[in-house]
């Protein structure tokens, strides 16, 4: 997954850089709140989650909070500066249920039916072979598993990456049945993103 570097965002003018506000964990809070979206998924203590482009951890952190220590968290990223962040903040929480993996979500297959989520959080329309991704999810997840996508709606607004890269809900369905799933819902999450969530 090839994520906007932060030092590009921080050359970006402004009116390029409001997209990508994202990057700020605080800032985000404000209008997107991780763990109630996981909680909102069926994430329980146990469970082994995969957090697919997982940055420095907006997702991760919680998700090992909620798994706890009989759970496992899968936290990858092709940004090894950004994992780095994240394990510092594994530290300072005190978790040890969290695997780090600096590696393409194209080439990540971690396991054969371990996992019981393999989650995107606002990313799958950054990689470079989207289906490729879904697929090796697929391969990942338990028979009963979900695939969760979280994504920026399709619609001009200020935060966010270029209308231009966004998937709307009807191609990332299509996305995820051509990688082998089967959608349970696609939903609004909040005003400015969309949630589907699908099985095998």
């Amino acid at each position: 997954m090839r994520r906007e570097p932060l030092d590009r965002v921080n050359s970006m003018p402004d009116d390029h850089r409001k997209r990508w506000t994202y990057h700020d964990e605080e800032e985000r809070r404000k209008w997107q709140d991780p763990d109630r979206i996981l909680r909102g998924i069926g994430l329980t203590a146990g469970n082994v989650f995969f957090d697919m482009g997982c940055g420095e951890g907006f997702f991760t952190i919680p998700a090992a909070k909620i798994v706890g220590p009989t759970g496992r968290v899968y936290g990858i990223d092709t940004n090894d500066e950004a994992i780095a962040r994240l394990k510092e903040k594994s530290d300072k929480e005190r978790l040890d249920n969290i695997v780090f993996k600096v590696q393409e979500g194209e080439e990540s297959t971690f396991c054969d039916a371990c996992g019981d989520f393999v989650f995107f959080g606002i990313v799958l329309h950054d990689f470079r072979d989207p289906l490729r991704v879904l697929r090796n999810s697929k391969r990942m997840l338990k028979p009963a598993g979900k695939l969760v996508n979280l994504d920026w709606k399709k619609e001009r607004m200020e935060n966010g990456p270029p209308f231009e890269k966004r998937f709307s809900e009807e191609k990332a369905a299509e996305l995820i049945r051509s990688a082998g799933f089967r959608i349970l819902s696609v939903k609004d999450a909040g005003s400015r993103h969309y949630l589907i969530t699908a099985v095998q």
